[in-house]
């Protein structure tokens, strides 16, 4: 006797289907094409959570680096001051702090020379 597999599969297949949208042609339409498009687009996603947590990073470090820079300091002095003055602030508050508040980046940079 032939098994249909009922409306689990129908629910499979429609979920599938629903992570295609948008995609073209065949992509979004068939299911086996869909399939396959929507298992490489979850890898790629997941992938790339990763890495935006590095690419933000560096963008952090490049802004933290220009604004040491402008207060007579490398990036390593400035990081290697403030671990000494024991000033723990990550780079993300670190480079938000150099392009909203220069001044007090500046005040921040000086203790960190200080330090150094």
């Amino acid at each position: 006797m032939r098994v249909k597999r009922g409306f689990k599969a129908r629910r499979r297949r429609n979920k599938v289907l629903k992570l295609a949208k948008g995609y073209r042609g065949g992509h979004s339409k068939l299911f086996r094409t869909a399939a396959d498009t929507v298992d490489r687009a979850l890898m790629y996603a997941y992938r790339d959570r990763k890495g935006r947590k590095r690419d933000f990073r560096r963008l952090w470090i490049v802004r933290i680096n220009a604004a040491a820079r402008m207060n007579n300091l490398s990036y390593s002095k400035l990081i290697h001051g403030l671990k000494t003055a024991k000033i723990e602030l990550d780079r993300k508050v670190l480079a938000e702090l150099a392009i909203s508040d220069p001044n007090g980046f500046s005040q921040i940079a000086d203790i960190a020379s200080g330090q150094a």
